[in-house]
């Protein structure tokens, strides 16, 4: 008898999201696949940004038998090679997942390099930016310009520092942290998700008069000042809530399977 709705293998589901992401590319800081095995057929995907008790809890009742997500539970350590303690916050993820049967997959540096589905593709997408150029390892950094405002008022400018990070602040729905010359020419654009603050002087090199990332240390003020290049820091969840969905969807859209992105609010 045929099923009542479409499933995938879970295997096949793993193969697809290989294919896609490549994580045979990247040396990461963990393992990117499937993280934890649950029932052997998908009839249901959620994803999210981060493999949270929450987010684990939320799939649950939404009757998901897959969960997709950008930060795993496993990083260095926490490998398969290596033991650790499952106690605290480890325990009970791991149990509610293990109780429920549910496959998580987690892909970390290959879903913030996607071309066209990645977290900074679809950062880029969601605040109308445009991208020509691509730097630092992997080429995660992107770099390009303005190709009008996203969802914003005919002839709205993109010209300043200042306004860029209203446009920001406005696209993403959260407060964002400005550092450099207010009323700064932009012109180049550069971007890269996350924590990615450790790009900022790869980005000053190719030739940005404006960076937009999630998160900003003590050094990246500085650099922002004496470069003469804007520093913009918008959230590390709010920057990473649009790789996960779309590969998600374009995945469960290739085996008729249900999607539901599930975003547990984060304000770092």
């Amino acid at each position: 008898m045929s099923p009542a709705w479409p499933v995938a293998p879970r295997a096949l589901l793993l193969a697809a999201f290989d294919q896609l992401l490549q994580p045979e590319r990247f040396k990461d800081h963990g393992p990117n696949g499937l993280q934890v095995e649950g029932k052997a057929e998908v009839r249901k995907i959620v994803s999210g940004v981060t493999a949270s008790l929450a987010l684990i809890e939320a799939a649950v009742a939404a009757k998901a038998d897959a969960i997709f997500v950008h930060h795993g539970l496993f990083w260095r350590g926490w490998d398969g090679r290596n033991n650790g303690p499952v106690v605290g916050w480890m325990k009970q993820r791991l149990a509610l997942l293990l109780a429920h049967d549910i496959n998580l997959y987690a892909y970390h540096l290959p879903l913030d390099a996607h071309p066209e589905l990645g977290n900074n593709a679809q950062l880029g997408r969601r605040l109308g930016l445009r991208a020509d150029r691509y730097f630092g390892e992997n080429n995660l950094g992107f770099l390009g310009s303005h190709g009008g405002v996203a969802d914003g008022p005919a002839g709205s400018s993109l010209d300043s520092a200042e306004s860029l990070a209203e446009h920001v602040k406005n696209a993403l729905n959260r407060p964002v942290v400005l550092v450099g010359h207010a009323q700064k020419a932009i012109k180049n654009i550069a971007w890269c998700s996350g924590g990615a603050q450790g790009y900022f002087e790869a980005a000053i090199a190719a030739g940005a008069d404006a960076f937009i990332t999630g998160e900003i240390s003590e050094p990246q003020a500085h650099y922002a000042r004496e470069m003469g290049v804007a520093f913009i820091a918008c959230g590390h969840h709010a920057s990473e809530r649009y790789g996960a969905p779309a590969v998600a969807a374009h995945v469960a859209a290739q085996f008729g399977l249900t999607h539901e992105f599930i975003d547990i609010d984060n304000p770092a």
